[in-house]
């Protein structure tokens, strides 16, 4: 699957305009993309990054790294996922980066998901969803999803570049992503849930193949 994540991550490189600041998210698949966008680093303005891996990686490259409070709306956002259904909808958070992943996604006008086939599924919710929770809340948001016949697991020693905790929810079949988001989103404790589907994706890339 690693020829697909390269393949992925250099493809995104077209959707990448002159002049731009790129939305830049986390992951193996990502890290293919920022090296080829590191050949592309005299024709864009710089970089909006989810992560502190994801900022080194880029400043190693020469790219700057700016700030999304000074850029205003982004052009493009490139990102991975650890599942996508058929509908672009995903679940990310594997690295725990979910909570700047969302932030960047929602300022930017395309979000294009670079993907290997392994990620695609009919259902969301193999994969665990994860949660990021302020710690103090998270018995109570555990609590909140036993109640909604998740299986709550907090993944002990991780702590977010927010400073915060992820929960990963287990047994979840995701049939109305939307929905569950929202439902979340209510919760008093809950940062960011993983579900991208009120924002969805705007083109997914498997390897070198739009979907």
């Amino acid at each position: 699957m690693s020829n697909e994540k390269k393949l992925a991550g250099e493809a995104a490189i077209r959707f990448v305009e002159d002049g731009a600041i790129v939305g830049v998210g986390t992951g193996s698949t990502v890290a293919y993309f920022i090296d080829a966008l590191a050949d592309l680093r005299e024709r864009i303005r710089g970089a909006v990054s989810s992560s502190e891996q994801s900022t080194a990686q880029l400043k190693k490259h020469g790219i700057e790294v700016l700030d999304l409070n000074s850029t205003g709306q982004l052009t493009l956002y490139v990102d991975g996922a650890d599942e996508c259904d058929p509908h672009k909808r995903l679940i990310k958070g594997g690295g725990a980066a979910l909570t700047r992943e969302k932030i960047i996604a929602e300022a930017s006008e395309k979000f294009v998901c670079i993907i290997d086939s392994s990620k695609q599924v009919d259902v969301l919710g193999k994969f665990p969803l994860p949660i990021e929770v302020i710690p103090m809340a998270r018995s109570l948001i555990g609590r909140e999803i036993a109640r909604r016949g998740g299986h709550p697991v907090w993944r002990d020693g991780v702590v977010t570049d927010n400073g915060n905790w992820i929960i990963d929810v287990h047994g979840w079949q995701i049939t109305d992503p939307v929905a569950l988001e929202q439902d979340l989103n209510q919760l008093p404790g809950i940062v960011s849930v993983g579900l991208f589907a009120r924002r969805p994706a705007d083109i997914v890339l498997v390897g070198d193949r739009q979907i």
